[in-house]
């Protein structure tokens, strides 16, 4: 009955004591690197053109006047 007893019970580091773990250690620099891309990704040497016709597409007009 003891054995029973002993596999019963939870170990002193549980399942959502390790993803807490996991999560401020390795999930924090990865979120820092995710945003630090993103950031940087408009500053791509190949987004030059994407960019300008993104910030002048507001001026076009689209009408459609037939």
């Amino acid at each position: 009955m003891n054995r029973n007893l002993t596999l019963l019970q939870l170990s002193t580091h549980s399942t959502y004591d390790q993803l807490r773990h996991l999560a401020d250690s390795w999930g924090l620099m990865i979120m820092a690197l995710v945003f630090v891309g993103l950031c940087l990704w408009p500053f791509r040497p190949g987004a030059r053109a994407a960019n300008r016709d993104a910030a002048l597409s507001i001026f076009e007009d689209k009408r459609d006047d037939a």
